[in-house]
């Protein structure tokens, strides 16, 4: 299995690096056979969207030689989403929604011919298959009561996603991790329960596909 890791915060250490970076350990040590790329862009952050580079990615063929650099870059951003049959986002939430870093990533990787494209009846994703985990932290909690229709990060996510046609997705939740030491220690520790059943259950349905018999 190809892993794609994305981490997203502009903090370095970071609580949503350290837990994306825990169930992909997780999940190696039970499929060793798992090959993993990770992109940090919080460490190597990403140029956001400009004139430039938007004329380097929707017309190439006139395309001086900067911003055909661009468009290798956002060339390889998509190879790397193309390759993976697991995406993994370390998604921390600032502003009630995702990163800015994370949102370049999406601006690069969210484009018509390679990863959609339009028909008659709407835009089509062209990456279904593929499984994505979200690994999302939060200093407040935003997952229930009035606080829920503040919540612009899980649905922009799947939204993105979506519409690159991955649809299969998982999520691990952090949050009230700026509510005091024993709220931190209680959303810290659910989402490494959330982490432990989820590896559970892949290594259970690898398991169950392996053995199930094949037919001629």
């Amino acid at each position: 299995m190809q892993i794609l890791r994305v981490d997203s915060s502009p903090q370095v250490p970071s609580v949503s690096r350290q837990l994306s970076g825990e169930l992909v350990a997780e999940l190696t040590r039970h499929e060793p056979g798992c090959q993993v790329v990770h992109r940090d862009l919080g460490k190597e952050p990403l140029a956001h969207l400009s004139h430039q580079s938007v004329v380097s990615i929707r017309t190439p063929e006139t395309s001086t030689p900067e911003q055909k650099a661009v468009r290798v870059l956002s060339d390889s951003l998509i190879d790397e989403l193309e390759a993976a049959d697991l995406l993994v986002i370390g998604s921390p939430m600032y502003n009630f929604g995702i990163t800015s870093q994370l949102k370049v990533w999406f601006d690069h990787v969210l484009r018509a011919g390679r990863t959609f494209h339009y028909a008659p009846e709407g835009p089509i994703g062209l990456l279904s298959g593929k499984r994505a985990v979200l690994v999302m932290t939060r200093g407040g909690v935003h997952s229930n009561g009035p606080a829920r229709l503040r919540d612009h990060q899980e649905p922009h996510l799947r939204t993105l996603l979506a519409f690159v046609g991955i649809g299969n997705v998982s999520v691990i939740l952090a949050e009230g991790l700026g509510m005091g030491a024993e709220s931190q220690q209680r959303g810290l520790a659910a989402a490494r329960s959330a982490i432990g059943r989820w590896v559970a259950d892949e290594s259970q349905q690898r398991v169950a596909g392996s053995a199930a018999p094949s037919r001629a």
